[in-house]
């Protein structure tokens, strides 16, 4: 079996209120990997807010693609190394990685329909069900709107909600947050996410005002760039640390974890290299007892976590049109059940590249 094609597309898709009074719109980076036995595997990153898509196109198709042409998709592990070597003078971070992550995905999703099984059972399955946490809280939202978002996913039995907390007084935050614990009660544990907006100093001042309201962590506190900082703010603050989404490879990860800086792991799938780097950074996150909770894109997350002993949570941001994608899975009583669909499980619905493609 030879690939023979790759073609890719960018799809910008409006977003829900609330979400859209921060982010209008999100953008897909699209890849559909075709091969010479009729099987074809769908690989898509997320480029949350729309920043960077089309720079994230033009790179797969330039350096990416030409090393999968002629290539027998199986291979996907030769098929990944290959592709994070090929332009050994762009790091795998950042648009790069966005690419290489959507042609891993289609690869593994070839691999799982070949196989005739979920990718998670493919990669010897752990749990079929995983717990959600909704997600959302974002600044532009009012304390209504706030509130309304964390009852909307409680109501569908979401036992954790995450919040941001970007307002430049920590005592506003203080005021949101309990906001949403009064609407909330006990029922529901929260999360804060500070989204790479403070310091050292800033991040203590701030979360020595919500340590007594047991919150299952305390999310991206400095820069992502800047892990020897999170390692200060994880060794001097009371609630546990969370990060990762914008880390990239296991290399990062292996830092942050060999110096305590977070408890919780937070790789992005469309971010961190794909399916194939992220499996090993949860492994990694493994040996040392690090739990792990993916970023975003919970229906190709789901599979991870699946396939984890350390596990944690999928975050769960319900933005997608019923248009974009043929069957979403459903989010009940709080969980996720993985689908039993071969390979990752996920197809764009007729006619939603028509719809959403960027004319750009």
């Amino acid at each position: 079996m030879k690939i023979v094609a790759v073609d890719s597309c960018v799809l910008t898709v409006p977003t829900p209120k609330p979400i859209a009074l921060q982010f209008p719109q999100h953008k897909l980076v699209v890849a559909e990997i075709s091969t010479d036995a009729g099987v074809s595997g769908l690989g898509y990153s997320l480029a949350f807010g729309g920043g960077g898509a089309e720079a994230i196109q033009v790179y797969l198709d330039t350096r990416l693609k030409p090393v999968l042409i002629g290539e027998d998709p199986l291979f996907v592990e030769r098929l990944w190394e290959r592709m994070f070597r090929a332009d050994m003078g762009i790091k795998k971070q950042g648009v790069a990685a966005y690419a290489l992550s959507a042609l891993d995905i289609g690869l593994w999703d070839i691999a799982g329909k070949i196989a005739g099984l979920p990718l998670y059972q493919l990669w010897g399955a752990v749990t079929d069900r995983i717990p959600a946490y909704g997600s959302g809280g974002w600044a532009r939202y009012s304390v209504e709107d706030l509130v309304g978002e964390a009852e909307r996913y409680a109501g569908l039995g979401c036992r954790y909600y995450k919040m941001k907390i970007h307002h430049p007084d920590p005592r506003e935050n203080r005021k949101r947050v309990e906001a949403v614990r009064r609407a909330l009660g006990e029922r529901v544990r929260l999360m804060v996410d500070v989204n790479q907006r403070l310091d050292v100093l800033g991040n203590i001042r701030q979360a020595a005002l919500l340590e007594d309201l047991d919150l299952v962590w305390y999310e991206e506190p400095v820069l992502a760039d800047d892990i020897a900082a999170c390692a200060e703010v994880s060794e001097k603050i009371r609630i546990p640390v969370a990060t990762g989404e914008n880390n990239y490879t296991r290399y990062e990860f292996r830092e942050l974890i060999e110096r305590r800086a977070a408890r919780y792991l937070m790789p992005d799938v469309c971010r961190a290299n794909g399916y194939s780097e992220t499996l090993r950074i949860a492994r990694l996150a493994a040996a040392h007892s690090v739990a792990v909770s993916p970023h975003v894109v919970h229906e190709l997350s789901l599979h991870i976590v699946g396939a984890l002993a350390n596990g944690f949570l999928v975050e769960f941001i319900d933005w997608t049109p019923p248009d974009l994608f043929e069957e979403m899975p459903p989010c009940k009583d709080g969980h996720f059940q993985i689908p039993q669909r071969p390979g990752h499980g996920m197809a764009l619905a007729k006619g939603a590249v028509k719809k959403y493609r960027s004319s750009a």
